[in-house]
């Protein structure tokens, strides 16, 4: 049976959508005009503009069913990592994909410059402090990707970091770490769900038009970003040599069109939604003994309030 827009979607109707998203492990990526896997327009047959609206709304729903019984369990926590070129939509994203999620389950970090406390420690240090606890969802908006991202495209920031003695092959080492330690939290319990909004260079040039011609929108465009800009190929070859080089099997990338935001929400609710489903969070059931315990409450409170009339 086809789902609609307003009925829960199936697991295996969610892998059939997600999967053009999914990076293989080793696979090779190419990012923009030439990129024959990854089109930032991208619109899957499955969901119209028309009907995003109703199927975001039910994944939403189930999205807050799954956390609920996340963290009763509390077992797992969920570790979502956003990453993106600039006007791509991760707080747009964050806000309208979790909007049905219980609060008190869900940490949001964004992550900006390191502090000079920060430099003091490794790179990672930061990120290992704001990890989920069990039961919980934890959201990085920017991650410790930047410290294979923009320290790449700008390694004059490896001087502040009192690194020792002369750092060869610095990135293939940092990406071994990073798998290293994605590695270490899997094996412990912390479902990583990464996802790398693909926005192409023209829809960038777009929304950065609308945020400085758009008064409401002035607040949103930093200037900062538009120089960031002028290095864009360099960005999005780190990008390429990150989305290659650390997509594993338990710590996989998606790279979700985003050119169209309507659409990278879905995709980006199906994702989490999937990762949710395989853990597959159960409600705890209380031995025999608690079970009768409570039993004999409930007689207590029925008989208390038949006296009572």
């Amino acid at each position: 049976m086809e789902n609609t827009a307003s009925t829960p979607v199936s697991h295996a109707d969610l892998r059939k959508r997600i999967a053009p998203f999914r990076v293989k492990p080793r696979a090779v990526v190419r990012l923009g005009d030439d990129s024959k896997d990854f089109d930032p327009g991208y619109r899957d047959q499955f969901v119209t503009r028309a009907d995003a609206g109703l199927a975001l709304a039910e994944g939403v729903r189930q999205l807050g069913e799954y956390q609920a019984r996340l963290a009763a369990q509390s077992t797992y926590a969920v570790l979502v990592i956003l990453q993106a070129m600039d006007a791509a939509g991760k707080d747009g994203t964050i806000k309208h994909v979790l909007s049905g999620v219980n609060p008190q389950g869900v940490t949001v970090h964004p992550f900006k410059v390191p502090s000079l406390i920060e430099l003091q420690h490794d790179y990672l240090w930061r990120y290992q402090l704001q990890l989920p606890e069990r039961g919980s969802i934890g959201i990085f908006n920017r991650s410790h990707y930047e410290e294979v991202l923009v320290v790449r495209v700008h390694p004059e920031l490896l001087g502040n970091e009192h690194l020792p003695g002369a750092q060869t092959d610095i990135w293939k080492r940092r990406f071994r770490e990073i798998n290293d330690w994605e590695r270490y939290l899997a094996d412990n319990g912390v479902r990583i769900v990464k996802l790398f909004l693909n926005l192409s260079k023209q829809e960038q040039r777009r929304r950065f038009l609308d945020r400085i011609d758009e008064p409401d929108k002035n607040w949103k465009f930093n200037v900062a970003d538009a120089l960031e800009r002028e290095r864009w190929d360099d960005y999005q070859h780190a990008y390429e040599e990150v989305l290659s080089a650390t997509s594993t099997k338990y710590a996989p990338w998606h790279v979700v069109p985003a050119d169209h935001k309507w659409f990278a929400r879905l995709a980006a609710s199906w994702i989490i939604l999937d990762a949710l489903m395989d853990i597959d969070p159960k409600y705890p059931k209380v031995d025999p003994q608690t079970r009768a315990k409570m039993l004999e409450i409930k007689e207590r409170l029925l008989a208390e309030g038949r006296h009572r009339e």
